[in-house]
């Protein structure tokens, strides 16, 4: 029994994450004005579009955008990690809902969201150095720098070497410890 939670949670995980990662990511670029292109086959659009649309559409209808937060897609991304949680808390045994798996689910939302940042974060670093220039690089930079801005105003300037980037990762790995022991 075991081993079939294990793997339920692996597909569940991925799934999962590829899909609710696409709706904030979708939330995330409509709070930055970005065009998602729907007709340009090369534009980001293009791939976030199809993985999200058949949950954030149906929503839409419901729950209108606050001025540019996209709330349909931050919910349906909130929607697919609660039902993961559900179906992996019924196969484990649980009967009925509990009010800590909203919680868990807030909680689950928080750490997706704040490792993809991790990723984003990272790309970004490993882009400047050998994709300057490049359409994806302009991408990841776009995502990246509103994240960076502030904290290139904080810390002091040294010239060539940039450690906003460092220090933007350590604050999104303090929250996510942060996040680590709420789980428990």
């Amino acid at each position: 029994m075991m081993m079939l939670i294990q793997i339920a949670n692996l597909i569940l995980q991925v799934l999962v994450s590829i899909v609710a990662g696409a709706c904030l990511l979708r939330c995330y670029l409509q709070w930055l004005a970005f065009n998602l292109g729907a007709g340009q086959s090369k534009s980001i659009g293009a791939y976030i579009l199809p993985l999200s649309n058949w949950i954030v559409l149906p929503l839409r209808r419901f729950i209108p955008s606050i001025g540019r937060f996209d709330l349909a897609s931050c919910v349906a991304a909130y929607l697919l990690i609660f039902c993961k949680i559900a179906i992996l808390l019924f196969i484990s045994g649980a009967t009925s809902i509990d009010i800590s798996w909203l919680a868990l689910a807030l909680i689950d939302l928080l750490d997706l969201t704040l490792s993809g940042l991790v990723g984003l974060v990272f790309a970004s670093i490993i882009l400047s150095w050998i994709g300057a220039g490049t359409q994806i690089q302009f991408l990841v930079s776009l995502l990246v720098d509103p994240l960076l801005t502030p904290i290139r105003k904080a810390i002091p300037n040294f010239g060539a070497l940039d450690l906003s980037p460092l220090a933007l990762l350590l604050i999104l790995q303090v929250l996510q410890i942060i996040l680590g022991n709420l789980k428990l």
